[in-house]
């Protein structure tokens, strides 16, 4: 993956934190037969959910969308192509769209571990993730979130790093992978250690990866003073989202870049601008966004 669509991947994973974080909650912390008891472990998400998640995926409108997706090579519907509509369409069939792998929940660095709160988690549930290949050899990553009863389509971005690395850590010996933001590292929770998955992890923990206490300490070094309520969240620091006319926060818009785009408008659930700035003030997300911004 480019230097760039990392970039953009991961502020439009920084964007839809704040409010998927809040959608998919009560399915992550669900009482689930079987969750694990190992310290740092999030509770599995209920495979009824997964199953619902990717049914939504399967939805043939849907798939029409992520056809379209691959036949703009993730350009977005906003700006035009050198193809007109009806080669377009063409193109959108001919990628015969269809699942591959699993759907699986994305687990994300959680604000109460990088604190320090007793019991937290390393990571939440923010959203799920159904890898989509084309005829072609494309492939993204199709996210959903819960909605009350249902399950809601709310991106498409491009590749398969979410699908990926969970099947990667499940074939080396089992976890839970799971992303830090702000470096793009993903990482495996096994055992009470900390594995790197990518070599952004490997950076950041060593080949051999850390205790789950020596990483709490790591990130809190990090981040710990950009914490929801630290000084760095009452000056804005955070970014990542935006003001309405009426004053109301809301999360910013993820831009259809060509690494990713909205289905259906603006996907995102509502947050408010507390929220977001809580979320984006864990991960370091102005920074990151500045750095897209840069490339677009």
């Amino acid at each position: 993956m480019t230097e760039l669509s990392t970039a953009r991947r991961a502020a439009v994973t920084l964007l839809l934190a704040a409010g998927l974080a809040l959608a998919l909650a009560p399915a992550a912390q669900a009482d689930v037969p079987g969750a694990p008891d190992a310290p740092g472990a999030p509770a599995p998400v209920p495979a009824a959910d997964l199953a619902g998640a990717r049914s939504a995926v399967q939805d043939p409108a849907v798939l029409d969308k992520v056809g379209h997706f691959f036949a703009r090579k993730g350009v977005p519907p906003t700006r035009q192509l050198t193809i007109g509509a009806a080669e377009e369409a063409k193109a959108a069939s001919d990628a015969a769209p269809r699942l591959a792998g699993d759907t699986v929940p994305v687990y994300t660095l959680d604000a109460g571990f990088v604190s320090g709160t007793p019991g937290a988690p390393v990571a939440k549930a923010e959203f799920t993730a159904s890898k989509v290949v084309a005829a072609d050899g494309q492939s993204a990553s199709v996210w959903t979130v819960r909605q009350g009863d249902s399950w809601r389509v709310v991106n498409i971005a491009s590749g398969g790093d979410e699908s990926d690395y969970a099947a990667k850590a499940a074939g080396s010996g089992g976890g839970t992978a799971f992303r830090e933001p702000q470096v793009n590292a993903w990482y495996v929770l096994r055992d009470g250690r900390v594995l790197p998955l990518d070599d952004e992890a490997r950076r950041s923990v060593g080949a051999g990866g850390v205790s789950l206490a020596g990483y709490q300490q790591l990130v809190h070094q990090r981040y710990g003073d950009k914490l929801p309520g630290s000084a760095y969240d009452r000056e804005g620091q955070g970014g990542g989202y935006e003001v309405n006319a009426a004053g109301a926060g809301a999360a910013a818009p993820v831009a259809a870049s060509g690494a990713s785009a909205t289905v259906g408008g603006s996907a995102l659930p509502a947050v408010t601008a507390v929220a977001a700035l809580g979320a984006t003030a864990l991960v370091g997300g102005g920074a990151v966004l500045r750095r897209r911004r840069v490339n677009r």
